[in-house]
């Protein structure tokens, strides 16, 4: 019997279709050809085909925009947004534009092309996440910018357009619809019952642990109860905080475990899937409105959802904003949870 669930947080209605589940093993995953070393602009070596690197890890004090790096932060050479000029807000007519001011850089994760995120050492990992956290520390302080989202698109389901292990940042002049939905939802809660929704939903599945992953000492991974995807995973940290720039190294180590936990699973259970990784994190704290933040500490707590692509998004989901996942988080969980065992 088909089976429709309501996210805590934004409202949005999830239709759980048992009928129509595929087992792990029949998932069928695209993979993106290799690429030929010499079209690869993200190799050691290769330096010159990108643009000047921003940040980069280089233990043994190499010089930048050249070899001996363990990690580089590049702008995106095709962006989305660009650093350069004035917002310009203006109607138009009725309409409201402003030029496309913002940031867009490519972190490349390792310099070793076949080295995806999971395989790294752990303090591999590690350094891909203080990457994350010191350029959006860096891009706070430009006053033209209201929000960075980190995301990570590996496979080409997923939208990977390159098979070099990287993620990217984009930091925008607005605060995206949905990051206003849940700051709205997280905001709503406070008000109303004088307690944090993330956190009320973290103790919720630790109680019940049906639908939960793994844990260490600081962050829990589970299945959200109205998961968009079959195996989605929320990883959420323990400790109070809207701001992923505000973790600690001791908090990016427990998160680096976590991460390389769900994703060796993902590729060990569901055979190497596309997956997308996005950092949900609050807002810079700019606003015409004095008391638009005034409870964001208590209310809003930074997370990261990790987002299997094994089935589509078509014409339903697009028309209705309501998704269809052929598969229960309780059974993904457990089915996790056993791979992790034998892993």
């Amino acid at each position: 019997m088909p089976e429709l669930r309501k996210d805590p947080v934004v409202g949005r209605w999830v239709v759980f279709s048992p009928e129509r589940q595929i087992r792990p093993e029949r998932y069928v995953c695209e993979e993106l050809p290799p690429t030929k070393p010499e079209d690869n602009p993200f190799l050691e070596g290769h330096e010159a085909y990108t643009p000047p690197e921003i940040y980069a890890i280089r233990p043994n004090g190499s010089a930048p925009n050249g070899p001996g790096w363990q990690l580089r932060v590049i702008p995106n050479r095709y962006p989305a947004l660009r650093v350069e000029g004035n917002l310009d807000k203006e109607a138009v007519g009725f309409y409201d534009r402003m030029n496309g001011v913002g940031a867009h850089e490519v972190i490349v994760e390792t310099p070793h092309p076949q080295l995806v995120l999971e395989q790294q050492t752990l303090p591999g990992v590690v350094r891909v996440l203080q990457a994350w956290r010191a350029r959006m520390i860096d891009l706070s302080r430009d006053i033209r910018l209201h929000y960075a989202l980190v995301f990570k698109n590996h496979g080409a389901r997923a939208g990977a357009t390159m098979p070099h292990p990287h993620s990217q940042l984009i930091a925008m002049p607005v605060t995206p619809i949905v990051v206003k939905e849940k700051l709205a939802a997280a905001r709503a809660y406070f008000i109303e019952k004088d307690r944090n929704l993330f956190e009320d939903i973290l103790k919720s599945e630790r109680t019940s642990g049906e639908r939960v992953v793994f844990e260490n000492d600081g962050f829990t991974a589970f299945c959200p109860f109205a998961s968009r995807f079959p195996f989605e995973t929320c990883l959420m940290p323990r400790r109070q905080s809207p701001d992923f720039q505000t973790a600690s190294d001791g908090e990016l180590l427990l998160l680096a475990e976590g991460i390389q936990r769900v994703l060796s699973t993902y590729a060990s259970v569901l055979d190497q899937p596309s997956y997308n990784l996005i950092l949900q994190t609050a807002p810079f704290r700019r606003s015409r409105h004095p008391d638009a933040w005034s409870t964001i500490d208590s209310d809003y707590r930074w997370h990261i959802e990790i987002l299997p692509r094994l089935t589509g998004v078509a014409g339903f989901e697009f028309g209705t904003g309501v998704y269809i996942n052929p598969t229960l988080p309780e059974d993904a969980a457990n089915i996790l949870r056993e791979g992790m065992t034998h892993g």
